[in-house]
């Protein structure tokens, strides 16, 4: 993998005093890098030797703002010659050049960041500086270098092919292909990867004891990934990003803090460096609360003595480079044998949030010093940090925005850009033919400013255009500027990315309108542009993705946009499963904001589709996607219910075993004013405790009753045992008026009793029982579902907790009883049913819907008796039947279980024990069988409530 090279100065054709070739050596924010004598002769020459023979990939070179070399060539070479002379070129080989722009458009207020992909092998490289620009601040003609930056693998590696293999093999298995743009940069462990803690830029930002902090983290990361520690390397990564921040904060109080100094301003040097000082001490404290810092790596580059830049993170700077001579200043070698910076290995762990980290707690409100957010964009369009003098005055320009960028270069295009190759003749000829060549020259210059320009010189032209003009130059100017601007859309500089925006807005809103043009137009500018707009939304800088996602977003709301129905067919069409994740954030959020501005109705967007979509969207491997599907999912179901659950799997337990599905079912409830299913359960829960108490209470009342009993029986048979006459009439008397007054039954008392409705019929044997439980009793109903037969007071309860179709029904809130999934939606948005009292106010009959005396006993009247339940359908055949009950006989409501042929669930068994009058005994011989019967009868009881 490509990384930083160390170098050292080897020699220079000379500096001016304080600005010596071995500053090059050094990045940091506050370097001023090396600058030629005043009136020079040109070329001005640089040797560099690198601490090993290495592969060059890249080359950054940071001009000065002033000082500018029209072009710098570069050559290379293996070895020095044994007496060495700078200018024996022969021993070199020519790499090629670069040109630096001369900076007049912005007022010689920026650096220039100028990126050289290259492809050399050697250890020395040559830099040779020509003629300088002119300009009014460079009145020496001097030409200057703040910083250089190679990067580049070991010659001698030769893993470098199997690693780029492998990584292909990886790619072929994993499905990505390495030439989509979507995942440019995306996939950091290819042979060609370049960190960015290697770029100059970051050196540039950096306060260099931080960064030195950084790229320790950056190291443990990787090892913490390589060990599959995630949770851990997702903590450092965070850690690294809040570092950062410090860093840059830092840097620029030092470039302040220098510029003070250098304006004798020091008061205000004084102020900055205590608050650099207390800053760094508040996040060091940070840090060492959090375990991460180490002491061992602080230490202060820049109090070490001049040496080759090294590459901290790269395992092939382990062994020592090779002694490097130093020819253009004396010293000692030693002060290039240890590493620029020199870390121990340490286990620290890290424990910072990733959401509120002890860094983000540091970094103040307010910065009296705006800057640009400059994180997301590229590194090579980054401004960078710069100090210059103007008249004997100091002035520090540290960073510029880009509307002062933008201000400086409204004059037009000043100088012509590179002629156009022969490939972007044969693809932009239509162009070419319309706009002219120079024109599409800059759009498709190298330079970024060329490119602006062409751009809003297109604009000027397209407003200048007057109406009346013919149709069809109007048409073929049109296609050819949205060939341009979908040319610009794809461009990494934002600034160019921005203008390539406001050409196609004023085009869609102004051009178009203005000159009458058909929609057949409008709708060519669409459908040439949303597909790249699309994929900038997945782009890695942050800024570009809210822009472009804002301007789909305000382009779908153009009136001569929105009639045409494009961007929503786009925005529905399924997530691939290799698309990047900011790619499928974007588009779900798009989705879901252009749904509220512009609903289903007539706008492209339909139930069908978005519910395709959304659903599709619930499998997607990102969590923030599956979110932003569940709340579109619920917005449909707010606007179109009965619609959207045809998408939707059934609402039951094998779907709501699926935390998403579960979330959107919850939802659906909270939406219709019913309780979900957590408050059911609740529900459920309270009303099993409170049963339960109520059988334990039972229990208990059951038992006192068969210990009392069981003192009667002692005493009955103690006054037997000691009448002396059996049969006298007197004692027969006393024995029988406590059995009368406690109303013990009969041992046959029970026989020919219908235990439900109380009903007495000699034809009540086993088999005739059985037929009056299946056809007559007035108590029981058969359930139409499963042909159980069960008592009507609990056939609601049967149907939603025992019946073999219960999953097929659902309880309603409102009447609490219990109605089919199917027909429960309309049941509850009619509202017609009677509302269900609390159970302890009142009874609720499922046969007639109504609300009566609470009860068992009101049960039986409501039930049986000519002004109860009008469902009842058996009331008419038994009333007729059932014979008066003898007067003074009481009815024993005592119900036990019998055994008939058909099925009969245990609700059937009634759920305590109820006396009524007390049962008179008959006269008979044997009263002992009776109490047995009785305690048989109350055991049993107990037994069964247990």
């Amino acid at each position: 993998m490509p990384h930083k090279i160390g170098f050292v100065v080897v020699s220079s054709s000379g500096h001016e005093d304080g600005f010596s070739a071995r500053e090059l050596m050094i990045h940091a924010p506050t370097v001023s890098g090396w600058r030629s004598p005043r009136f020079c002769q040109f070329p001005q020459e640089i040797v560099l030797q690198m601490v090993e023979r290495c592969r060059i990939r890249k080359l950054q070179l940071l001009a000065h703002q002033y000082m500018i070399s029209s072009k710098i060539e570069f050559y290379i070479s293996e070895n020095l010659p044994e007496y060495f002379a700078p200018y024996q070129a022969e021993r070199f080989r020519r790499l090629g050049y670069v040109s630096l722009c001369d900076n007049e458009k912005t007022g010689c207020k920026a650096r220039e960041l100028k990126s050289v992909y290259v492809d050399a092998v050697g250890q020395f490289l040559k830099l040779i500086f020509h003629q300088n620009h002119v300009n009014k601040y460079n009145i020496y003609n001097q030409v200057a270098l703040v910083a250089i930056n190679i990067i580049g693998d070991p010659a001698d590696f030769s893993d470098e092919s199997n690693t780029a293999s492998r990584e292909k093999l990886i790619d072929h298995y994993l499905g990505h292909n390495s030439e989509d743009p979507a995942l440019e940069g995306s996939y950091a462990r290819k042979s060609d990867y370049i960190s960015p803690l290697d770029d100059l830029a970051f050196d540039m930002y950096q306060d260099p004891e931080v960064a030195q902090i950084i790229r320790k983290l950056d190291e443990r990361k990787r090892e913490a990934v390589q060990k599959e520690r995630y949770d851990y390397a997702k903590k450092l990564k965070q850690a690294i990003a809040d570092l950062q921040k410090v860093g840059e904060r830092l840097g620029r109080y030092e470039v302040e803090k220098r510029c003070a100094v250098e304006k004798e301003d020091y008061d205000l040097a004084k102020e900055k460096k205590q608050q650099m000082e207390q800053y760094r001490a508040e996040v060091y404290e940070q840090l060492e609360l959090h375990s991460l810092l180490d002491a061992e790596l602080i230490r202060r580059p820049l109090d070490l003595p001049l040496q080759p830049l090294a590459h901290s993170g790269s395992p092939r700077h382990q062994k020592p480079g090779p002694s490097l001579p130093q020819l253009e200043e004396k010293g000692t070698e030693s002060q290039f044998a240890e590493p620029f910076l020199q870390e121990k290995p340490s286990s620290y762990s890290l424990t910072i949030s990733p959401q509120h980290s002890a860094v983000d707690q540091l970094l103040p409100a307010t910065d009296p010093h705006p800057k640009m957010n400059a994180e997301p964009l590229p590194y090579d369009e980054r401004p960078l940090p710069a100090i210059r003098k103007h008249h004997g005055e100091a002035v520090v320009e540290l960073e510029m925005s880009d509307a002062n960028i933008s201000s400086a270069r409204r004059g037009g295009m000043s100088g012509e850009p590179e002629p156009l190759t022969e490939k972007a003749l044969r693809e932009a000829s239509s162009a070419i033919d319309v706009l002219g060549e120079t024109l599409v020259a800059g759009a498709y210059s190298k330079t970024w400013s060329y490119r602006e320009d062409a751009l809003l010189a297109l604009y000027k032209k397209l407003m200048e255009i007057p109406v009346g003009t013919p149709k069809e130059d109007l048409k073929n100017t049109l296609r050819a500027s949205i060939f341009l601007v979908r040319r610009a859309i794809k461009d990494i500089v934002t600034s160019v990315f921005q203008a390539s925006l406001k050409l196609l807005k004023m085009i869609i809103t102004q051009y178009i309108p203005k000159h009458k043009l058909i929609k057949l137009e409008t709708a060519h500018c669409v459908e040439r542009t949303i597909p790249v707009l699309l994929t900038r939304t997945g782009d890695s800088s942050a800024r570009v993705r809210v822009t472009a996602a804002n301007f789909i977003q305000e382009m779908a709301l153009f009136k001569e946009v929105k009639s045409l129905q494009i961007i929503p067919s786009y925005l529905v069409q399924p997530l691939k499963a290799n698309s990047s994740v900011h790619l499928a954030m974007s588009q779900m959020d798009l989705l879901a904001r252009l749904l509220k501005d512009l609903g289903t109705g007539s706008s492209g967007f339909t139930v069908d589709n978005v519910m395709k979509f959304s659903v599709s969207a619930l499998e997607h491997r990102v969590y923030e996607v599956r979110e932003t599907a569940v709340r579109i999912i619920l917005d449909m179901y707010r606007q179109h219910q009965a619609s959207a659950l045809a998408y939707l799997p059934p609402d039951d337990s094998n779907t709501r075993k699926n935390i998403l599905y579960k979330t959107i079912f919850d939802g659906f409830a909270k939406i219709d004013g019913r309780p979900t299913e957590a408050e059911m359960k609740a529900q459920r829960k309270a009303a099993t405790e409170e049963a339960e108490k109520q059988k334990k209470e039972e229990i208990k009342a059951l038992q006192g009753q068969l210990a009392a009993l069981k003192e009667i029986q002692a005493e009955v048979e103690e006054k037997e045992s000691d009448a002396v006459k059996p049969k006298n009439q007197d004692t027969q008397g006393v024995k029988a008026a406590p059995g009368e007054a406690l109303g013990i039954p009969d041992e046959h008392y029970l026989d020919n009793l219908c235990i439900f409705c109380g009903e007495r019929s000699e034809s009540f044997t086993e088999e005739g029982l059985d037929l009056h439980y299946w056809k007559h009793c007035l108590m029981l109903t058969r359930c139409d579902h499963c042909k159980q037969v069960v008592e009507i007071s609990s056939l609601t309860e049967h149907l939603l907790t025992e019946c073999d179709k219960k999953d097929g029904f659902g309880k309603c809130f409102r009447c609490s009883e219990a109605v089919l999934k199917e027909e429960l939606p309309r049941h509850i948005k009619n509202k017609g049913c009677n509302p269900a009292k609390p159970e302890k106010l009142a009874n609720r009959c499922p046969l007639c819907h109504e609300n009566f005396t609470p009860g068992e006993e009101a049960w039986k009247a409501h039930l049986m008796g000519p002004a109860g339940c009008t469902m009842n359908l058996r009331k008419t055949h038994v009333l007729q039947k059932a014979p008066a009950l003898q007067p003074g006989e009481g009815q024993c409501t005592e119900r036990v279980q019998s055994s008939p042929p058909f099925p009969l669930t245990q609700k059937s068994i009634p759920s305590r024990a109820t006396w009524q009058d007390p049962i008179p005994l008959k006269k008979k011989k044997k009263k002992s069988p009776s109490l047995s019967l009785v305690f048989w009868f109350l055991s049993k009881q107990a037994n069964h409530i247990v």
